[in-house]
């Protein structure tokens, strides 16, 4: 079975596999929700700061 040889090869078990692919699965798919909300609002709305702009709005300059 190419799962187990996998979790074999990677010192973990077939289980500890699934679960770290799930994982990753969801957090891609949470990255990509993330990046076309910001992408929608940017084009709506074309603002870019710099980041001595936003250093000084935050008081850290």
């Amino acid at each position: 079975m190419l799962f187990k040889k996998y979790a074999e090869m990677n010192g973990i078990t077939v289980s500890e596999l699934v679960r770290q692919s799930v994982l990753q699965r969801i957090e891609d798919e949470y990255d990509l929700k993330a990046f076309e909300k910001a992408m929608a609002d940017y084009l709506k709305n074309p603002v870019t700061y710099s980041l001595d702009e936003v250093e000084k709005e935050l008081g850290l300059q």
